[in-house]
């Protein structure tokens, strides 16, 4: 746990990593609290995975939702009076806990009551109140998931295969020619991918490509961009910079001065 000083409540932040079956689905189960200001707007860029969030300082079902992967970025907001918990589900993680196809939720959320109905989604909320401690917290969404598992928690060995080769180095292999290797249709791949993963495979793939060059210039304080493009396999300076632009709404240099220690969150000016 780590906490940082502020004139409001001390900023607290906590996570989980669960064991199998779930982590193969779930990269983390976080808790978090306050902020370092009052109050505070950030970009969220496109990860290509699935979130939990629960607003615990709210109480309301309404304010606990699953937000499906996005390819385009989103305005949050962040107040010193936040508590939070959530999951963050590994890409392609969140589709056993849905009864629909998991491309219904690209780019889009869904409440839980939506999700589970209201009565299982209020007495979530309730337990999660009545945890004294966060671990307890986590523990009581750990059991919540494998309760709502409506599919056995397994990938589609393709799919399974696909993702892992595609984040690999995700400028090189196209759907076709995965397609091929797994013995699918190309059609029948696509939609066996969007199914589970909530974004078809060149679209999985370019978020990839993108949060990989937000990770090569981490805490970086200049960047040649030109060979970080090369680097992460664009064809040229503007194909980089096309991507970068529709996923971030930014230009790089951008980017750099409005980038957080959270690497997927940038500041919002006012």
């Amino acid at each position: 746990m780590s906490t940082i000083a502020t004139a409001q409540l001390p900023v607290v932040f906590r996570y989980y990593v669960p064991s199998g079956p779930l982590s193969e689905f779930v990269g983390v189960f976080w808790y978090w609290r306050g902020h370092e200001v009052n109050y505070a707007r950030e970009r969220r860029l496109p990860m290509g995975t699935t979130e939990m969030v629960i607003n615990l300082g709210s109480g309301r079902s309404a304010d606990a939702g699953l937000h499906g992967p996005h390819s385009e970025y989103s305005i949050i907001e962040r107040t010193a009076q936040d508590e939070l918990l959530g999951i963050h589900f590994n890409p392609g993680g969140a589709f056993p806990f849905v009864d629909f196809p998991f491309s219904e939720l690209h780019g889009r959320s869904a409440t839980l009551a939506d999700l589970w109905g209201a009565q299982e989604a209020a007495d979530l909320i309730c337990r999660l109140h009545q945890a004294k401690t966060i671990d307890m917290k986590f523990q009581i969404l750990e059991r919540f998931l494998l309760q709502v598992a409506s599919q056995p928690l397994t990938h589609n060995p393709a799919v399974s295969f696909a993702m892992n080769e595609f984040r690999k180095d995700p400028g090189l292999v196209s759907s076709a020619s995965m397609a091929e290797r797994v013995g699918f249709s190309q059609r029948h791949f696509i939609q066996t991918f969007r199914e589970e993963v909530g974004l078809t495979p060149k679209l999985f793939c370019r978020i990839q490509r993108f949060q990989q060059v937000i990770r090569s210039v981490a805490h970086r304080p200049s960047v040649d961009w030109a060979d970080v493009a090369l680097s992460c396999g664009y064809f040229d300076q503007s194909h980089f910079n096309h991507d970068f632009r529709e996923f971030s709404g930014l230009n790089p240099t951008e980017y750099l001065e409005l980038r957080t220690n959270h690497l997927s969150h940038v500041q919002v000016r006012d």
